[in-house]
């Protein structure tokens, strides 16, 4: 379909058009998506009090790709970078959005925003926080030609052209209303030195960093592990953690055997049978919330037996959700049914969850033209709670038909996210278990990058979805907005784009001698850590 060959600033400036026909009643201040608080600054706790001794060891399941902020789609990577990066914006554990770097926000015009930033802020190399390098940092991400990068979180920052320095303060421009886009800059956006970045190579940004966070970088072995110092002459007190060291181990077991064994002080995604082991120990406790991270398994709808709508019906009615999340998960998940998550901007809580039916299963596959498909889900392992034993588990109901047989292949994390994060569909497997964290709250982050024909990550698309999107995205936020993104997960339900699979509990062990609060959005905030 010509309209579907849209590249995606094609799509941003059609947008933006559409956009210029809607008005909002006014200019809003601090209070952009209805999320705001507009209050507090930081608003993370820690910090401040404890300057003795107090080193702090946290082990992922993987090691980050880069220290760059602006060149990577990865969690395990923005929980190192975000240590020593800060955002205008930020949020408090339980999603909440608090002031940065900014001291004020505020809407200026259908398409305009407006921040003003700390006049007491400095970068690790001693140099002062200037608007000009806001400026450039958010050009670096949404500009291809700024910065000497590429961002692959362009659409991070979905709808937003550019910014640029206006009376001391940073007018940042949309393509449309973006009504989300106080929401946007509160998750993401690092601020880096436009100057720094401009005398060093890409190689050099990747292996050193140089931001405005608590933590300068002391040590970086890649693949190995990042040490970080406090900063002591950081914007706010200094962190309680005296040194924070980030190292990676992808079995659970094996992360689990070094928490209750001393060595380390908070590891990620501890499986359920081993929790009661963590509870046990009189050296840990155990950290579980629901995340903001959905875990599917994607079907290219660009090539066979994928590109049928009922082959990938079929695969949904083919699993028993619950007895996964019961079996596999020990119940630290929840069913979903549709790309949002329950309690997002656009969740449609009249559409359920597929129930197994093997027989109906087994008849669309016949009627889909593709009896007898073999098949290849790839996995990751160790990136998410018990990602291998979740992509064996669909495997094996899949193959319970009679007319599909399934295989799993593991793959190790950075390289399966690097063919999936290159814009290219044709790279990525044609079947593939993967999670998304949308820290938003919003269902067009997720549905934008990974469901529509131009998403940076997509598996999909569809041309009413695409259209649907469009238009969501051009509107203010509000009950409109709401009910056209619900039409759109009631379509990505029964189109089945993918085997929707559960949202992930964040489960983590933790030192028992730590103060330190598990946040929905995954993130490590190692500020925010204190001794009892």
């Amino acid at each position: 379909m010509p309209d579907e060959q849209l590249n995606r600033r094609t799509y941003l400036k059609l947008a933006g058009g559409a956009a210029a026909t809607a008005s909002i009643a006014g200019c809003t201040s601090g209070n952009g998506n209805g999320n705001q608080d507009g209050t507090t600054t930081g608003g993370n706790g820690g910090g401040g009090g404890q300057t003795g001794d107090f080193p702090v060891i946290i082990t992922q399941g993987q090691m980050p790709s880069t220290l760059d902020p602006h060149n990577h789609r990865e969690t395990t990577t923005d929980n190192v970078v975000l240590q020593a990066y800060e955002g205008l914006l930020s949020r408090d554990p339980k999603g909440k959005i608090t002031k940065k770097l900014a001291t004020n926000y505020e809407r200026t015009g259908d398409r305009t925003v407006e921040f003003t930033i700390r006049d007491d802020v400095k970068f690790h190399n001693g140099d002062n926080l200037t608007p000009e390098d806001v400026a450039f940092s958010i050009n670096r991400i949404v500009k291809s030609d700024v910065g000497g990068l590429e961002s692959p979180q362009s659409d991070q920052l979905s709808g937003v052209t550019g910014a640029k320095v206006k009376d001391g303060k940073i007018e940042v421009t949309s393509d449309g209303v973006n009504p989300i886009v106080f929401g946007l800059f509160a998750t993401y956006c690092d601020i880096v030195q436009k100057k720094w970045i401009e005398n060093n190579n890409k190689n050099f940004i990747a292996k050193n960093m140089n931001g405005t966070g608590p933590f300068k970088l002391q040590n970086y072995q890649e693949d190995v592990k990042v040490v970080f110092q406090r900063n002591e002459n950081y914007w706010r007190d200094p962190a309680a953690v005296s040194q924070l060291t980030f190292n990676a181990a992808k079995e659970s077991s094996t992360r689990v055997n070094q928490l209750v064994n001393g060595e380390t002080d908070i590891v990620v995604n501890v499986p359920p049978q081993d929790a009661g082991r963590v509870r046990g120990s009189d050296k840990s406790r155990l950290a579980a919330v629901p995340s903001t991270r959905i875990i599917y398994n994607a079907m290219r709808y660009d090539v066979e037996p994928f590109s049928s709508t009922k082959f990938r019906q079929a695969m949904n009615l083919a699993i028993d959700l619950p007895s996964i999340i019961k079996n596999v998960l020990s119940g630290f998940a929840d069913q979903t049914s549709q790309p949002t998550l329950e309690g997002f901007t656009g969740y449609n809580s009249n559409v359920k969850p597929y129930e197994q039916n093997k027989k109906k299963a087994e008849r669309l596959v016949r009627e889909s033209g593709h009896a007898g498909a073999q098949i290849t889900l790839h996995t990751p392992v160790g990136r998410y709670l018990k990602d291998v034993e979740i992509a064996q588990a669909v495997s094996q109901q899949i193959n319970q038909l009679s007319n599909v047989n399934c295989s799993v292949q593991q793959r190790d994390f950075n390289a399966l996210a690097g063919e999936l994060a290159d814009g290219d569909i044709k790279t990525g497997p044609h079947f593939y278990l993967i999670g998304w964290g949308n820290a938003t709250f919003d269902a067009s982050q997720t549905i934008i990058p990974l469901l529509t024909k131009d998403g940076a990550l997509t598996s999909y698309s569809n041309e009413q979805v695409n259209k649907l999107m469009k238009e969501a995205q051009n509107m203010p936020d509000g009950q409109k907005r709401n009910a056209k993104l619900k039409e759109v997960n009631k379509i990505l339900h029964n189109d089945a784009p993918w085997i929707y699979l559960n949202r992930q509990y964040s489960v983590y062990g933790v030192n028992q001698q730590l103060k330190w609060e598990a946040r929905r959005d995954e993130l490590i905030d190692a500020y925010a850590i204190s001794q009892k």
